[in-house]
């Protein structure tokens, strides 16, 4: 006896019967506006054709404007319609393009384009702009593709993802070229930041330099970031080369983690310039040199001293560290003289700018926000996408309208005192 069995619908692959979270969602009111969105963009490509026609589809050509009977020659003809895809914030679409043969004054005829959707475009700016917002919010290419599957479908791969920052590079050069001859600067902040970019298939450190310039009224402005193998000098002294030779005037103030490569750079281009050595590297130098149960007493004594009120108190008190210190721990001490009066050049300037120049956190927290943003790569494809992702970066935050950002970038009227 033959045995007849079949298998339970359960038994078929979990691929081919699931429905995933949001696929079953079908909203009315969306489906609406996409049509209305297909019919207002075939309008629009049908009247452009019309005006150059000069007659709507089905329509008589006009006579002459000089009362003749005669016709106005065809300029072309039409000839049925093709599909495209067109991808927006509204979602994507299927929309019926008319065709078009133009005749020539050479006799001959060409396919006609609409300058409302160009050839081969499959996306709108808006939809680009979105897609690249969301890469630089700090997801990853395919993290971008899930985050916008709701809206886009699967019609956004990792490949479209790249297509799109790619446009991006041509703002950057652009950027990277302008001229600084007009840029009222009087300050600049100089810092670097280690990041691992892929070269020759491995990961490998590289440091981003990072410039940005205090203009006369006290708004702060990126001038430049530039990957480099290091933060040695003469990696400085390609900057700041790149600087001059763009336009830019010698500053009367630089601000400066106190990095070796960094100083000789400065010596080299800009010789007597005033440098402030930053408040905050020091701090970290210091605590650095001293045994773990002396960091909050050296903290103490550090910002008693650099926190005074008049440039007399900060002289008495750097005076008073450095006794002590040179007693309990001479390692601190030596290390608070190494900076010597450069950790002091901001006393020259009035009391209500000094907190802005003690510093270089302005840099330090756009160097923050993009290790965060970057945390979910743990590898930049490589050292000029670095680059261009940290200026991107601070370009999308449009206004710098968070208050974090207000802070860091708040606007005061610089003013420097020449005595000392």
């Amino acid at each position: 006896m033959t045995s007849i069995t079949t298998k339970h619908d359960s038994a078929q692959p979990v691929a081919d019967t699931a429905v995933y979270l949001f696929d079953d969602w079908f909203d009315p009111i969306e489906d609406a506006v996409r049509d209305r969105v297909r019919g207002f963009i075939q309008a629009m490509i049908e009247g452009e054709l019309d005006g150059i026609l000069k007659r709507p589809r089905y329509g008589r050509r006009p006579k002459s404007s000089d009362g003749d009977d005669r016709r106005v020659a065809v300029t072309g003809r039409r000839h049925g319609h093709r599909s495209r895809s067109l991808m927006g914030t509204f979602g994507r679409i299927e929309i019926e393009v008319p065709r078009t043969r133009l005749n020539g004054a050479d006799g001959k005829t060409r396919e006609w384009n609409s300058q409302v959707l160009r050839a081969y475009q499959r996306r709108t700016l808006a939809a680009d702009a979105l897609i690249a917002s969301t890469y630089l919010a700090g997801a990853n290419s395919r993290r971008v593709c899930r985050a916008l599957k709701a809206l886009f479908g699967n019609a956004v791969g990792k490949d479209t993802v790249s297509r799109v920052w790619r446009k991006v590079k041509a703002d950057w050069d652009a950027w990277n070229a302008r001229s600084l001859a007009g840029e009222p600067i009087v300050r600049l902040i100089l810092d670097g930041t280690v990041v691992d970019v892929r070269v020759d298939r491995k990961a490998t450190a590289i440091s981003l330099l990072v410039v940005i310039g205090v203009r006369a009224d006290g708004q702060k402005v990126l001038l430049v970031v530039k990957s480099m193998g290091g933060e040695s000098s003469e990696a400085w002294r390609s900057v700041l080369d790149d600087l001059i030779s763009r336009g830019l005037r010698r500053p009367e103030l630089l601000i400066v983690d106190g990095g070796q490569g960094l100083e000789k750079a400065i010596a080299a281009v800009w010789d007597g310039v005033s440098v402030q050595r930053c408040t905050v590297h020091k701090h970290r130098n210091l605590l650095a040199h001293a045994p773990e149960r002396l960091h909050e007493e050296v903290t103490a004594d550090y910002t008693d001293m650099i926190y005074a009120a008049t440039p007399a108190q900060i002289e008495s008190r750097r005076k008073a560290f450095i006794r002590k210190w040179r007693l309990k721990c001479r390692a601190v001490a030596d290390s608070l003289e190494e900076a010597g009066d450069r950790l002091f050049t901001f006393t020259r300037l009035p009391p209500s700018q000094w907190r802005s120049a003690w510093t270089t956190n302005a840099i330090e927290r756009l160097h923050e926000e993009f290790k965060r943003r970057i945390k979910t790569q743990t590898v930049l494809p490589s050292a000029e996408t670095a680059a261009m992702l940290f200026w991107a970066l601070l370009a999308s935050i449009k206004g710098l309208a968070t208050p974090r950002w207000r802070k860091r970038f708040r606007l005061l009227p610089v003013q420097w005192n020449t005595k000392v």
